[in-house]
């Protein structure tokens, strides 16, 4: 699905999102390198926005995206080398429940709009856990169900009613935002998905709320 929208994935999202999505990931990445990391996975790292904003931000730091969707990663390439941060950046193949690297690799991991399309939500966290090192912390951004009723009402409108519409006039494939709606309403509420991190392992989880409660990030550690 991901690879068919691949092509159009940038711009949809700042269309479908009004922009708001930039707030977000920065936000996502002044809370990653408040811990001065040397070398960051970015899972799900699609079009590699992420590990861009973060090059970007740290000369220091090395990342490495992954994401299952090749073509997705193609264009993510194109933009890592047409900046010139393909020296800072690796893109690979894979998935956050078979991740390809040794144990305690990462001194922190991000995930961006990608934990509510794992195929095993858990085993993808525990695997995470596994490549950060001692000390490290996992940071994550996802949509959430808002808990305020007009925004309910309003998240509700657009999401289920008008992003579908706007994604199948720029996109060929409708059926990618008609699922986001439906991935983000099935998707653990925010104090479950917290006990999910504790199950696998982390830390002292938590969460701060974005924009009237649609989108939240979660932070984690691996004990020392």
């Amino acid at each position: 699905m991901f690879n068919g929208i691949a092509h159009r994935y940038d711009l949809l999202n700042h269309i479908l999102s009004f922009g708001v999505h930039i707030l977000w990931r920065n936000r996502l990445v002044k809370s990653v390198l408040k811990i001065n990391p040397t070398k960051v996975l970015d899972v799900a790292t699609g079009t590699a926005d992420v590990a861009i904003a973060l090059a970007k931000r740290d000369r220091r730091v090395e990342i490495v995206g992954v994401d299952v969707a090749e073509k997705m990663l193609s264009v993510g390439r194109a933009k890592v080398q047409k900046l010139g941060l393909d020296h800072r950046i690796v893109l690979s193949q894979a998935s956050a429940e078979n991740l390809p690297f040794d144990d305690s690799t990462f001194s922190a991991v991000t995930v961006a709009y990608g934990v509510r399309n794992f195929n095993d939500l858990q085993r993808g966290l525990t695997m995470m856990y596994r490549v950060l090192e001692s000390g490290g912390s996992i940071h994550i951004l996802e949509f959430v169900k808002p808990k305020l009723m007009v925004m309910r009402l309003v998240f509700g409108l657009y999401f289920h009613r008008i992003l579908p519409l706007i994604g199948r006039c720029i996109s060929d494939h409708s059926n990618a935002y008609s699922y986001l709606p439906q991935s983000v309403q099935t998707f653990a509420e925010r104090d479950d998905f917290v006990k999910m991190l504790l199950a696998a392992g982390f830390v002292s989880p938590g969460y701060s709320i974005q924009s009237f409660g649609i989108a939240a990030i979660y932070t984690a550690k691996k004990s020392t």
